[in-house]
């Protein structure tokens, strides 16, 4: 059995009108969707050991859609396997207080991202 190499761990919905795709989830499926901070409102869709998830206004590199986060031991190394079978890179390694985040796009163009969780010291 060959090593598990990533996870799916979240998903982001990105729409021009993220209020309102707020308001439609919430309505149909019941999820919970907190305020915004910075852009990216959480999204809790009452699931046990479900994945996190999260709305904001998409950008330029991704208007509108979804897209899945896959959680990886090393962002740096992923995003150079990636590269080589045919990813583009669409924002690079970023930052943040518990894990860095990083956009692709795969060979058929479909948008993923990347999550490496920083150890806990």
């Amino acid at each position: 059995m060959t090593e598990r190499k990533g996870k799916v761990v979240g998903f982001e919905l990105s729409s021009q009108q993220p209020e309102k795709a707020a308001s439609f989830y919430k309505d149909v499926f019941g999820w919970e969707v907190e305020e915004p901070s910075q852009g990216y409102a959480p999204i809790s869709t009452g699931q046990e050991n479900g994945v996190y998830g999260g709305i904001s206004k998409g950008g330029a590199d991704f208007p509108h859609g979804v897209r899945i986060q896959v959680e990886v031991a090393s962002i740096d190394e992923t995003i150079a396997e990636a590269e080589q079978n045919g990813a583009l890179v669409v924002k690079g390694k970023m930052e943040y207080d518990d894990f860095y985040l990083a956009y692709l796009v795969d060979p058929t163009g479909i948008g993923f991202g990347l999550i490496e969780v920083k150890e806990r010291s």
